[in-house]
């Protein structure tokens, strides 16, 4: 009969710790007023800052891949205007501009297009980064 006793409380306890391990871990939902403000916080956010979908350029640098299919950004070349200035590099590709092709374990991988790109890019051989 004590085992039983024994055995009934140690589940009982068990079922307490993972009741209050819920309890803490719940998130509430943010309803009225609360939510308001948060919803006007995120779009004040997004004035000030840059708007969803735009790409700071400036990051895009390192071990490049050119694919196909499932790219990370889609390019286009152009020779006016473009957003980032490209470098092509065998070594040290650690700044904004410097793209080193790679076969395999790229940083970012680039599909080349003709239109609707995430950014546009110029070919240079000196200068590379952003204006």
């Amino acid at each position: 009969m004590s085992k039983r006793v024994m055995y009934s409380m140690g589940l009982v306890s068990i079922c307490m710790i993972v009741g209050v391990g819920i309890q803490l871990y719940h998130t509430p939902e943010i309803v009225g007023d609360e939510a308001a403000m948060i919803e006007t916080d995120l779009v004040e956010d997004n004035l000030e800052g840059s708007s969803p979908g735009t790409i700071d350029v400036s990051k895009i640098y390192g071990k490049i891949q050119i694919v196909n299919s499932f790219p990370d950004y889609k390019v286009q070349v152009v020779d006016s205007f473009p957003d980032l200035r490209v470098q092509v590099v065998n070594s040290f590709p650690d700044k904004p501009g410097k793209w080193q092709m790679v076969k395999s374990f790229p940083d970012f991988k680039i599909q080349l297009v003709d239109s609707f790109p995430d950014f546009k890019i110029k070919y240079v051989s000196s200068f590379p980064g952003t204006k």
